[in-house]
């Protein structure tokens, strides 16, 4: 079966899921699958959801279909293994999520109705009732394992849900220089506590993702294309100077910047 190309996507999922079993056969399957464990795969799939990101915001079709597939690949790799452990299957989890959705939206699959304003509050009090079994703190529900801008996101906004958070932008703005003026005056002691100094970094950091927060920025979103138009213009930079002296090695830090400046310049005008 796994080798007949489907056109329909029932049949297209039925040969993915032929093919992990195959893969993870222990006689005749692939080593390495037939190695693997929830555990072990968790960093392949924090990985391929990082490069499908990256697939999408570089807007190329053909690689965002590959990497959407490779992330596909790792939720049936999960459910070959939760069904050999006998503990769910790739119907299971479907079934789970499309419950789910159905359960929260009941202004689409119910009677219920709702404004806009309103989803928001009515999507927080459905999940509250799931979770009214389980007895826990506001902050039990946010995974430690998010990437931390994420994570310092979210628990900013759980927080902001029961009313601890500054009411407009202006203190936030106000607190994010105070953090800054906290570093400096780490580094500025006689002598440096690099714990200290990491501490100050890391609440000027969150400082910043209220702010983002505060703005309706996404702190992620807008360090990534930060991350990239810095990759992007040094890219040009790189390129300027092996054409001038045939490597960056070659330059000193005063010239990169005059060409750093100058690819900045170019951008302007374009």
């Amino acid at each position: 079966m796994s080798d007949v190309r489907p056109t329909e996507p029932k049949a297209a999922l039925a040969r993915l899921l032929d093919i992990m079993a195959r893969l993870r056969d222990p006689q005749s399957g692939c080593p390495w699958d037939v190695q693997q464990t929830m555990q072990s795969l968790t960093r392949y799939t924090i990985e391929e959801a990082y490069e499908a990101v990256d697939a999408i915001e570089r807007g190329a079709p053909d690689e965002i279909k590959d990497e959407l597939g490779d992330l596909l690949f790792q939720i049936v790799f999960y459910a070959q293994i939760g069904n050999e452990s006998q503990q769910f299957d790739f119907t299971d989890i479907a079934n789970a999520i499309s419950d789910k959705m159905v359960r929260r939206h009941p202004h689409v699959f119910g009677e219920a109705t709702t404004d806009n304003a309103g989803l928001t509050e009515q999507w927080e009090a459905i999940k509250a009732q799931e979770r009214k079994h389980v007895p826990q703190a506001l902050l039990d529900s946010v995974p430690t394992g998010l990437p931390a801008l994420m994570y310092a996101q979210k628990i900013q906004k759980k927080c902001a849900r029961v009313g601890f958070d500054w009411p407009e932008v202006a203190p936030v703005a106000d607190k994010v220089r105070e953090e800054v003026a906290e570093i400096q005056a780490e580094l500025d002691a006689p002598k440096r506590d690099q714990q200290a100094l990491e501490a100050e970094i890391g609440d000027a950091l969150f400082a910043m993702v209220n702010l983002a927060r505060h703005c309706n920025v996404d702190a992620d979103a807008a360090l990534r294309r930060a991350s990239q138009k810095f990759a992007n213009r040094f890219a040009v930079v790189e390129a300027m100077a092996k054409a001038e002296k045939g490597a960056l090695e070659a330059h000193s830090l005063d010239e990169l910047e005059q060409l750093w400046q100058r690819v900045k310049r170019q951008e302007t005008s374009a």
